[in-house]
């Protein structure tokens, strides 16, 4: 009896106990957006208020978000800082799922980032067959695991092609448009942009891939399970109501909770831990 006295006498005590986040604990969330349009700069600002949002919306006690559009300085500040979450492109995923034990917790599907499809294109090609052998550029070899794997799922491979490794997103179809390359390999986001180009519409798709998942929201191996199941229990709410105005300013159209069973057909074919 008197053991029974001092759990209830004691009980209030860890009802009131809070949540590691709640206790001071800061939450910082990194987007690693490879790719995209825009600068790190100019989308700062408006991440720094989604996370306003979200420390409101999950309760939070403090968070922070800091925006990449590089994989190597996401990585860098990935191991100076131990964020606790992720929102990062399908490339850099499938690259760090293994190495950083990356934990799916949700999707976040985001409105002109580019990744879902890729497309062989060109002014004079009038098929793959017609890509073999000539000049091929692209922003997207920097993964050659990635484009053979996933994207071109064995329709072909980079040795078939004279490589060119662009910089910039918009550098590719330049030159398929100025005849410097017979084809280009871009993404979706890029093919849209394509009838914004000067000479563009002389310019069409040869090859698709199939659609690839969106980007993963994921947590590292510094969040604690009260703070993962605290971000997958508020995650779908973030971009409705109050929210979706900011969501739909950081191009974000809906997160959804997730696990690493939406990712595994692309995994399996990356070849996850290998």
């Amino acid at each position: 009896m008197r053991f029974r006295h001092l759990l209830l006498a004691i009980a209030p005590l860890f009802a009131l106990r809070p949540s590691p986040s709640a206790a001071g604990n800061e939450i910082k969330l990194v987007v690693l957006r490879e790719k995209g349009v825009g600068t790190a700069a100019q989308a700062q600002p408006i991440l720094d208020r989604f996370m306003a949002l979200a420390k409101s919306k999950v309760g939070w006690a403090a968070a922070r978000g800091t925006y990449f559009s590089d994989r190597k300085a996401a990585e860098a500040y990935l191991d100076a800082e131990k964020p606790q979450f992720a929102i990062v492109t399908l490339p850099a995923f499938l690259a760090l799922h293994g190495p950083r034990a990356l934990e799916t917790i949700g999707q976040a599907r985001v409105a002109r980032a580019g990744g879902r499809t890729y497309h062989l294109v060109s002014k004079t090609a009038a098929d793959l067959a017609g890509c073999k052998t000539k000049k091929l550029a692209s922003d997207h070899l920097d993964d050659a695991r990635f484009v053979e794997k996933v994207v071109a799922r064995g329709a072909f491979v980079l040795a078939d092609f004279q490589v060119e490794v662009t910089k910039r997103p918009l550098q590719a179809m330049k030159q398929v448009i100025r005849g410097e390359s017979v084809c280009a390999l871009i993404d979706d986001a890029q093919l849209a942009e394509l009838a914004h180009v000067e000479g563009g519409n002389g310019v069409r798709k040869v090859w698709s891939s199939v659609e690839l998942p969106p980007m993963a929201v994921v947590a590292l191996g510094s969040a604690s399970a009260a703070e993962k199941a605290g971000l997958r229990g508020a995650l779908a709410s973030l971009c409705q109501g109050d929210g979706k105005a900011t969501c739909s300013e950081l191009g974000v159209e809906s997160l959804t909770p997730a696990t690493n069973d939406a990712y595994a057909d692309v995994l399996a074919k990356y070849g996850a831990g290998k």
